[in-house]
């Protein structure tokens, strides 16, 4: 597998911004390896996940959607929910994220 080092290098050098001297830069290069390495797992346990709910439309995270120019309708219900790897963390912390489909969004009123 091949992995985009630029990517993987920015993702270091802005979580090391972030920690503001909590973590030192090797660690920070090593939380976007983790990152990197749990792209492949976290988007097969979505398909996997996306599959088992019968799920056929684009799907996103809420987050995902808003940084898309959407926002998830008011009262809508998540169509699943997945557990995936959060590698930024460093400790191969896991997270339950939940997904709504197209169906479920609207574009943000432009104010």
């Amino acid at each position: 597998m091949k992995y985009n080092l630029s990517r993987i290098m920015t993702r270091a050098w802005k979580n090391f911004r972030k920690a503001e001297s909590e973590i030192t830069f090797g660690e920070a290069l090593h939380r976007a390896w983790l990152s990197a390495k749990a792209e492949t797992v976290n988007e097969q346990r979505i398909e996997a996940a996306k599959l088992g709910a019968g799920v056929t439309e684009e799907v996103n995270t809420w987050s995902a959607w808003k940084q898309l120019g959407y926002e998830v309708i008011h009262g809508s219900k998540a169509l699943f929910q997945a557990v995936l790897i959060w590698g930024s963390k460093g400790d191969n912390a896991t997270y339950k994220a939940s997904f709504f489909g197209a169906s479920q969004v609207q574009a943000i009123a432009a104010v």
